[in-house]
């Protein structure tokens, strides 16, 4: 089977961007991985588990401990969500 190489015309940055504005991610997380997406967040017992909402570029956007406020923040923000697992 031959592979051919698939040339987007995208550049770096427009990658990056790619549906800023128009997509957002919701995870799981748990408590000792707020520090780096959230540092602004208080301290929170180990073993919670929580959810984020972020952009399509990573930003984080919303944390809580209810996943359905992720989603109402999204349809708030007309953000089209997706979940990672």
């Amino acid at each position: 089977m031959l592979l051919r190489e698939a040339n987007t015309g995208l550049t770096a940055s427009d990658l990056a961007h790619l549906g800023s504005g128009e997509v957002g991610y919701i995870r799981k997380m748990q408590a000792e991985e707020v520090a780096r997406c959230f540092p602004e967040a208080p301290d929170i017992d180990p073993g919670v588990d929580l959810w984020a909402l972020f952009g399509a570029d990573g930003t984080p956007i919303l944390l809580t401990d209810n996943r359905s406020s992720t989603f109402f923040r999204a349809a708030e923000d007309d953000l089209k969500t997706v979940s990672l697992h």
